[in-house]
């Protein structure tokens, strides 16, 4: 059988009403949202459905309401096969679920801990003085050397996500980011707009934010992964917690690199891939890093019944 790779998403995949569909058809889906709920002391299936507090879009609640969803998709696919996926990856917030999903960090420590990263990350910047932006249709090389000349002048701005080889955010203070904005506009780009975030994340505005969740992340307990997991930091596995504890803290101001998390997949021979979350926004990207890829959602009863209905026409 052909192996297999699952994604998590981050930020920025949530959405209203997520995974009501198969909550209707799955037990499963409600009871990982109450657990996590009852961590918080905030009800987070209600968030992710009517949001009437609205709250969903804090990051302090986005992080582990996505969690949350990833975490229940799992568990579902879980219950129904016992297909194992080779290699697992996710996008910033993702590694949290990729991590869990490996048995590398309890569900309830992950919940805890996202939620007190959202805050913190929150804290380090106040709102408006970050900003994040995506740019389409130039190199990645081209965008660096932008926020390098920006930075060398004006202040913080750098790559943030990697996302693919057209695709790159930056991150940073709110007039360096719309300076790089204009020049990448200038030198042609497809695309260069802000996006709609609170908080400017992978970059060095970040770095008080990761000393503190430093201080927070030593006292959880973090085992060797039982599937290998590409962080994001470097794209490569690794099996040594306090290495993975190390990531986790810099991977808050540093960028990530989707690009090579996904080829390391690849090279661990993963040739389908299992988006396990609310969205196909990585499933998007995996299709412009790596064309041949087949791509699969997971946030639906119809979707999930594909998955495993095609796995089965391609067992041996």
């Amino acid at each position: 059988m052909q192996k297999i790779g699952f994604i998590f998403p981050g930020q920025g995949s949530q959405k209203l009403g997520m995974l009501s569909e198969i909550a209707s058809k799955s037990g499963i889906i409600k009871s990982t949202f109450a657990e996590a709920s009852e961590v918080l002391g905030l009800d987070l299936w209600e968030a992710s459905q009517t949001d009437e507090r609205n709250v969903l879009n804090r990051t302090e609640v986005t992080q582990p309401a996505l969690l949350a969803a990833s975490i229940s998709i799992w568990r579902v696919w879980q219950e129904r096969t016992n297909i194992v996926p080779t290699v697992l990856a996710g996008h910033s917030l993702g590694e949290y679920s990729a991590l869990v999903c490996a048995q590398s960090i309890e569900y309830s420590d992950a919940i805890n801990l996202v939620h007190k990263r959202g805050k913190m990350m929150q804290a380090a910047v106040p709102e408006g003085d970050g900003k994040m932006a995506a740019i389409l249709g130039l190199s990645p090389e081209e965008i660096s050397n932008f926020c390098s000349a920006v930075a060398a002048e004006s202040g913080t701005v750098s790559p943030a996500n990697f996302n693919s080889p057209a695709q790159t955010v930056i991150a940073g203070e709110a007039e360096p980011v719309k300076k790089v904005i204009d020049l990448c506009k200038s030198a042609g780009a497809k695309r260069a707009l802000l996006l709609s975030v609170s908080v400017p994340s992978h970059c060095e505005l970040m770095r008080s934010a990761a000393e503190e969740f430093e201080k927070e992340l030593s006292s959880i307990n973090i085992r060797s992964p039982s599937i290998p997991v590409l962080q994001n930091v470097n794209g490569r596995k690794e099996e040594s917690p306090e290495q993975i504890k190390n990531n986790l803290v810099k991977q808050l101001y540093s960028p990530v690199l989707w690009v090579d998390c996904v080829e390391g997949m690849c090279r661990e021979g993963a040739s389908i891939f299992v988006e396990c979350g609310p969205g196909k926004i990585l499933s998007g990207l995996v299709k412009r890093i790596e064309p041949t890829i087949k791509c699969y959602g997971s946030d639906g009863e119809e979707a999930i019944e594909t998955i495993l209905t095609e796995l089965a026409e391609l067992a041996p």
